[in-house]
């Protein structure tokens, strides 16, 4: 039976196509689930306010400010970490079994569920190092969970950069260093910036790490040092849905929290996606 390659390319071209509009509607949904429970609960009080009430009123001010610490903190630690390690991995590093054993290993940590990074966190910062349940714990335990993706996503940025291009960087006679500072690291920026993107919606949507290294049930006041406990977005739409004498109050609530993570995720990835672009253009 003969196979007719323009026919096979139309049926590949409509199930894609069927794919994407899935993806889009499942996405869409839950857009829209989140946007039209959780607008109700918006006001300027509600982002400044503390809680009130056994959370049943006031706002979550708190929990917004700690949440965005956490995130950046995180980011802080694990950027420059997983793309140094990548550039020692791509560029410095032998090819060898070594080296394919170490990508195994970040690649199989980055499947290890949260709640394992979280009891390491408990047991290595909150008590070993003494930095007790804090903002400082809650962010070395978040950037130790998105560093295998970073370092990945660094790694595949920067062996993808052409060899060539190495290669007439040398032939101007650019020392190692420079080359990778100034053509390696520049025209891999993109494929960096996306997996930061991804690094940073895991960080900010995690509960089971920063339940026993960071968080606080409830809290009065904002925070206002690395070294204090926090109350977080996702942590708080968990007490907010398990706890209290209040549901519909604490539900309402909850999807108004649920929709100011959606929001900051977006935007941060929105502005890490402009910047992807920008530098695209610029190394077009």
């Amino acid at each position: 039976m003969k196979i007719n390659p323009e026919k096979t390319q139309k049926i590949g071209f409509v199930a894609l196509f069927i794919c994407i509009i899935i993806a889009l509607l499942v996405l869409g949904s839950i857009i829209y689930f989140v946007f039209s429970n959780g607008i109700t609960a918006f006001s300027w009080k509600f982002f400044t306010d503390i809680p009130r009430k056994s959370m049943t009123a006031g706002g979550v001010g708190p929990a917004i400010v700690g949440t965005l610490y956490l995130v950046l903190g995180s980011v802080l630690f694990a950027l420059p970490l997983g793309v140094i390690t990548a550039i020692y991995l791509c560029e410095y590093s032998p090819k060898n079994f070594t080296l394919n054993l170490i990508r195994m290993s970040i690649n199989n940590l980055a499947g290890v569920p949260s709640v394992v990074f979280g009891l390491f966190g408990l047991a290595v910062f909150v008590k070993l190092f003494g930095f007790h349940v804090s903002i400082l714990s809650g962010s070395l335990t978040l950037g130790i969970l998105i560093l295998p993706g970073i370092i990945s996503a660094s790694y595949e940025a920067i062996i993808a950069v052409p060899q060539s291009t190495r290669e007439a960087s040398y032939a101007l006679g650019a020392t190692q260093i420079q080359t990778i500072k100034k053509v390696v690291l520049p025209t891999a920026l993109p494929g960096i910036l996306t997996g930061m993107i991804l690094a940073v919606g895991r960080a900010a949507g995690e509960t089971a790490p920063i339940m026993f290294t960071a968080v606080t049930f409830y809290s009065r006041s904002f925070p206002s040092t690395i070294f204090g406990e926090t109350m977080a977005l996702p942590y708080h739409i968990y007490v907010l849905m398990t706890e209290g004498t209040h549901p519909e109050e604490q539900k309402v609530i909850a999807y108004g929290c649920a929709l100011i993570l959606l929001i900051l995720v977006l935007a941060v990835s929105s502005l890490a996606i402009y910047l992807r672009q920008s530098q695209r253009r610029k190394y077009a």
